[in-house]
């Protein structure tokens, strides 16, 4: 097995867990492989030096994994996260359960998850993929915007917001659940669009299944607007021109401990309250 290590670049711990992990991994005869400047810190091969790699090892937060991914797509790698942070629904190993849990990932007591992705297609015909969600949002313009949706060319409704975010269940709780859209299961099969600051109350969240192309169309008189892909990748779209997203065929691969499960994920850090009476 060989594995690639990427350490928080900021966080003041990062490097030292990082060297726990990789004394942990050679001591079950793993290789480890990282970028530089890791390479030394870590006395480490670089990550060139080899073709393939079966997983990359995140540590950080959900941000960091989206990061990795985009960035790591080639390598068709799954992601085990370390959270560092917080808040974490895919780096859901917290640094005091750590070495417990990389036994059970060594004993293969996890799964690979592969959680749908969308794939989103810009008007000069560039495509663009998102994990967790693209965001259609006003940008500079000092007014609300105003965006149609489309689903196969059938009109569903103009939104005047802030802006639109289509969402994946895996990006269901992270802005989308701030703007109030409903947490989907991770292993459903659907988006979630869920208006900025909607002008109107009557304007609500809606679930979609994957089977149908979506077109969102920049309907004000206003400069540009942003679509921003997971946070990453910006593209500026002007008025009447118009964005049209699909499931994608790429999946984003994720590992998961069968020491953890989401629903106890989802308790601890949304910090639900709920008893269960006997």
């Amino acid at each position: 097995m060989i594995v690639a290590i990427f350490p928080h670049p900021t966080h003041p711990d990062a490097t030292k867990l990082a060297k726990q992990i990789v004394d942990f991994f050679h001591a079950h005869k793993v290789k480890v492989v990282a970028e530089p400047p890791y390479t030394d810190a870590l006395s480490v091969d670089p990550l060139s030096s080899v073709k393939e790699v079966e997983f990359l090892i995140s540590m950080g937060g959900d941000g960091t994994i989206l990061r990795l991914a985009h960035k790591y797509r080639h390598l068709k790698a799954a992601i085990l996260g370390i959270n560092l942070g917080h808040l974490g629904f895919m780096a859901d190993v917290p640094t005091s359960d750590l070495l417990p849990s990389l036994r059970d990932f060594l004993e293969g007591a996890y799964t690979i998850e592969n959680r749908l992705m969308i794939e989103g297609k810009a008007p000069n015909g560039q495509t663009f993929y998102a994990i967790n969600d693209f965001v259609m949002h006003r940008a500079h313009n000092p007014s609300l915007i105003e965006l149609s949706i489309y689903l196969d060319d059938l009109y569903l409704n103009t939104f005047e917001a802030d802006g639109i975010i289509l969402a994946t269940p895996n990006g269901s709780t992270a802005y989308s659940l701030a703007a109030g859209g409903p947490i989907l299961s991770p292993g459903l099969d659907g988006f979630v669009i869920t208006p900025i600051c909607p002008h109107t109350i009557s304007n609500r969240p809606i679930v979609l299944t994957t089977t149908q192309e979506l077109r969102i169309e920049y309907q004000s008189h206003y400069p540009k607007i942003e679509v921003i892909a997971d946070g990453l990748d910006t593209i500026h779209i002007t008025p009447r021109q118009s964005f049209s997203f699909k499931k994608s065929n790429k999946t984003f691969r994720l590992v998961t401990l069968k020491r953890r499960d989401y629903y106890s994920t989802l308790r601890t850090k949304l910090g639900w309250s709920g008893k269960l009476r006997h």
